[in-house]
């Protein structure tokens, strides 16, 4: 046996080498971000703003700053005003690279 194997002991296959955690391949971090849902509009694909808040090095102001991102909404569950978090993925598309995972906050519903 290896420095890097263990042998799994339960059973029918009992002695097979199993990798351990140290031993398996390690996944590149993949950022998340939360933004708002602004366009819903194109099949499996929504966009999503993410606002973000920086200090100017010279004014010592905060700015606020915008960024829009395309991203994979699978069974078109997401629309418009829905928070949303999104996670980096392989490119899907020419412009699309992330993936929304999961529904922070529902958009407010306004009767009129």
């Amino acid at each position: 046996m290896t420095e890097g194997e263990k042998t799994n002991g339960a059973g029918a296959g009992e002695g097979a080498k199993v990798p351990s955690v140290a031993a398996r391949p390690r996944r590149a971090f993949r950022r998340k971000l939360v933004g708002v849902i602004t366009s819903d509009r194109m099949d499996k694909t929504v966009t999503v703003e993410v606002l973000r808040r920086y200090l100017h090095p010279k004014y010592k102001k905060y700015v606020r700053s915008r960024k829009r991102y395309k991203a994979h909404d699978e069974l078109n569950r997401f629309h418009i005003g829905d928070r949303v978090e999104i996670q980096e993925h392989r490119p899907l598309s020419k412009t699309k690279r992330w993936i929304v995972t999961r529904l922070v906050a529902a958009a407010a519903e306004t009767e009129g």
